[in-house]
């Protein structure tokens, strides 16, 4: 088995990143804009965020799509790749962070159901299209996999 390109998985990444946070900016800065507002309103939260919790957020989207475009380097030789394995690598990355993450929140009552729906069902699609994003960029070292095939064979 090859070894993992470090450098296109940064690359991917990034352009997963790009995704994430673009697609973030629009659900909470316009589609969900009132209910974060009213939400983080009644947490005694100021809304709008400082310029540190927008670049920190920002930072996450890029390591969340690192993660996700890592994931699907390391299933890629098993699954082969292509769009059905980056969909398996986002798909995970979706449970883990946002089904997962959005739990906790739910069940103490901070998130109202219908906030916890929203959010997970658009960032399913959020980590769909981000993971075939920077899948696509992400190939694999043309020595190392021509060594690693022909060990196979």
């Amino acid at each position: 088995m090859g070894k993992i390109n470090l450098g296109r998985v940064i690359l991917g990444g990034l352009v997963a990143g790009v995704v994430i946070d673009l697609m973030e900016g629009i659900m909470h800065g316009v589609i969900m804009a009132n209910r974060d507002t009213e939400m983080l309103k009644n947490l005694n939260v100021p809304a709008g965020g400082s310029a540190n919790e927008i670049i920190a957020l920002n930072v996450w989207g890029f390591v969340l799509g690192i993660l996700t475009v890592w994931l699907y380097a390391a299933i890629r030789p098993r699954m082969g790749a292509g769009p059905k394995t980056a969909l398996c690598a986002g798909l995970f990355m979706w449970a883990a962070t946002s089904l997962m993450g959005s739990a906790i929140p739910q069940i103490i009552g901070i998130y109202h159901i219908d906030v916890t729906a929203t959010n997970v069902a658009y960032e399913f699609v959020m980590l769909a299209i981000a993971a075939v994003a920077g899948a696509a960029v992400y190939k694999e070292d043309a020595v190392e996999t021509s060594r690693s095939s022909a060990a196979r064979a």
